[in-house]
């Protein structure tokens, strides 16, 4: 039986050329994967097609874009996840959901090997065989463009040569990837890092220095994810979905940022989130009032190393399986709404509710009705700064002498 190769397939230039290289190059039948996360642009149907024109024995499409918003979107906003405090890990929760469906097609049509599309210098080729190795611990993996010299001119003339049914005289100076969740640009004119992003390159936001009216919005919150925007009931994906184009409008999510690859060289990166980066916002200042204090300062330190592990490509990892039992426990009380307003760029909050609020105004307010009771402070100061004062005085006793 000829060996098969399933293939991480996005429609464009380099796949659809990749499929006739891998071809060549191993004389392995090619089933081309391509995963709808919520990306927008042509129709599942469209790529099956041009997949199998290209030269495909096979074609699995899966629409996993209300999967990618529950299962991978959700945690991701329940961690407030952002790496180096800004990369709320657009395409970093994306790959695991695709390599799911990889692995899963590779059963399915029998196939040995799982090829995909990276380069050897990114993040993402880590995490496809990362994570096909745990989850397909059998299967081998292929990169054309790290491991079989696929070049992009070497692609341009394949596809003229070999008349596929995919455009070849246009190339984008930038490399995009993006989804419901937000927008990754680079490359090109943003590799030198003085260099300013262009108008042209944005897609999902508006420009912000000349916005719209003001946009005051309501998010409803339930264990930690939205569940109502203005009153009106919304899965995660119409939330993102919503947000996008509200937050979107006003110019909301964008971040320009030269972050830390895995490979361990720095890259300028430009994205877009409107929708993700208003949800996480509103979601941090819900559990602002319903998270105790010290579960909330340990939350935080959980959440970076949750936004670590996602962005190095470890998913699937048992660290990882654990901070998610972690974050989840501290989402039990994380209902609520949140009002905030979109304008000139910035999501601000201007208030919150919850029934579930560890808010007490009676402990809280400075007038009439104050059931705090001040005579406590002075004993909880001499108790709370005892270490530091002994410290301090054995400093002074031993400087002495």
């Amino acid at each position: 039986m000829t060996e098969r190769i399933v293939l991480a397939y996005s429609g464009g230039l380099d796949t659809s050329v990749a499929i006739g290289w891998i071809g060549e190059a191993t004389g392995a039948e090619v089933i081309a994967v391509a995963v709808d996360v919520g990306q927008g642009g042509e129709s599942l149907e469209t790529i099956r097609q041009r997949a199998l024109g290209c030269g495909a024995v096979e074609a699995y499409v899966a629409d996993a874009s209300d999967e990618f918003a529950n299962e991978y979107c959700m945690p991701t906003l329940q961690a407030n996840a952002l790496y180096q405090g800004h990369y709320p890990l657009v395409s970093a929760i994306s790959r695991p959901v695709i390599v799911k469906h990889l692995v899963k097609a590779a059963r399915e049509f029998g196939a040995t090997t799982v090829a995909h599309g990276c380069t050897g210098k990114g993040n993402d080729q880590v995490r496809f065989e990362v994570g096909i190795q745990t989850l397909g611990p059998d299967l081998k993996c292929i990169a054309p463009v790290r491991d079989l010299a696929l070049t992009r001119d070497k692609a341009i003339a394949f596809a003229e040569e070999k008349g596929l049914p995919i455009e070849t005289t246009k190339k984008n100076p930038y490399s995009i990837d993006q989804n419901v969740w937000g927008r990754a640009v680079e490359t090109g004119y943003l590799e030198d890092i003085w260099n300013a992003p262009t108008k042209d390159i944005y897609d999902y936001t508006a420009t912000p220095e000349f916005p719209p009216a003001p946009d005051e919005v309501t998010i409803s919150f339930e264990a930690g994810v939205p569940v109502a925007i203005d009153g009106v009931k919304v899965t995660p994906l119409q939330a993102i979905k919503e947000l996008n184009r509200r937050a979107g409008a006003q110019g909301v999510g964008r971040i320009d940022v030269v972050e830390d690859r895995l490979v361990g060289i720095k890259s300028r990166e430009i994205y877009e989130a409107p929708g993700a980066m208003a949800l996480i916002t509103a979601h941090k200042h819900l559990e602002d009032i319903t998270i105790e204090r010290e579960q909330a300062r340990f939350k935080a330190t959980v959440g970076q190393r949750w936004a670590e592990l996602v962005y190095d490509g470890q998913w699937f990892s048992p660290l990882k399986r654990s901070l998610d039992a972690f974050i989840a426990d501290t989402q039990r009380y994380v209902s609520g709404d949140i009002r905030m307003v979109l304008h000139g760029g910035q999501a601000i909050v201007n208030g919150r509710r919850s029934e579930t609020s560890l808010y007490d105004f009676d402990l809280a307010t400075y007038d009439t009705g104050d059931t705090f009771d001040q005579s406590m402070a002075r004993g909880f100061i001499e108790l709370w700064g005892m270490s530091a004062k002994v410290a301090s005085g054995r400093d002074i006793r031993v400087a002495g002498k």
